[in-house]
């Protein structure tokens, strides 16, 4: 148990614990002492949970994979299962929210057995979808998601990298604490292509045939730029980011960042 850094007054009752002396005495469960001559205040969620959306992009991009075993979209959905897990290890309360050109699925933050069951049966069933405008769905996210939370987003942010910062920073400017898992697979990264191939945009459909090395160079300066972008816009607004490459194990990758995150934390 820990108690939330989210204060409110939309809160659930959870469970007892002994009075202590400074506790709000209008909390004292005053049945409970008639049946045990002790003083118990109810404990209610806001102070022994954290609030969790785990948000995760589901559009066609997604779908893609080099010569790795998993899509962004498995990957994405591994870490998102363990990150729950996790929190449910924690008694912490997380939700789902899976999108791509709209909210697709909602699972309400929950905690316990129940809540997790619920959460991976939607993890479960999660395919690539369409195309995506990843700023319009975070600004409608960020006006829906009204408690204060952390949200978790894990996706390709293939989008514009301005409009998505300028969204994100909608999410901090609604109090929310904001962890970005950047999720790309290796090739993306590196552009390791050589021979003249057919190039197809998994979201629109789009073909091209061209030859790779005649545009790496300017492939590779737009990807450093974009994740310039995007990686100095969470650093100002206080947003964690780490990109979370597919060729890592999942649970490599999910250790090393945790420790890291403890450490600046503490």
């Amino acid at each position: 148990m820990h108690k939330s850094p989210h204060k409110g007054f939309s809160v659930e009752f959870s469970e007892h614990r002994l009075y202590t002396p400074g506790t709000d005495p209008r909390h004292i469960d005053w049945r409970v002492f008639g049946r045990h001559d002790k003083l118990y205040v109810k404990q209610y969620e806001e102070e022994t949970s954290m609030r969790c959306y785990l948000l995760l992009d589901k559009s066609a991009s997604m779908g893609y994979k080099s010569d790795g075993p998993l899509t962004k979209l498995e990957y994405g959905s591994f870490l998102a299962a363990t990150l729950a897990y996790l929190m449910a290890y924690q008694h912490d309360a997380a939700g789902l929210i899976t999108f791509d050109n709209k909210i697709r699925h909602s699972v309400p933050v929950r905690q316990g057995a129940s809540g997790l069951r619920r959460l991976m049966d939607a993890l479960e069933n999660t395919e690539p979808g369409n195309e995506t405008n990843l700023s319009e769905i975070f600004h409608q996210l960020a006006e829906t998601i009204k408690r204060r939370s952390l949200l978790i987003i894990i996706s390709d942010l293939f989008d514009d990298p301005d409009a998505v910062v300028g969204a994100l920073k909608h999410f901090r400017h609604k109090k929310h604490d904001v962890i970005v898992l950047h999720t790309l697979d290796p090739a993306e990264l590196t552009f390791p292509f050589d021979d003249v191939s057919r190039i197809e945009d998994m979201e629109t459909g789009r073909e091209i045939t061209s030859d790779p090395r005649a545009f790496r160079t300017g492939y590779l300066e737009a990807l450093a730029t974009f994740l310039e972008t995007v990686r100095g816009g969470c650093l100002s607004s206080q947003i964690d980011y780490a990109v979370a490459e597919t060729s890592m194990k999942f649970d490599t990758f999910l250790g090393t960042y945790l420790a890291r995150r403890q450490r600046l934390t503490s």
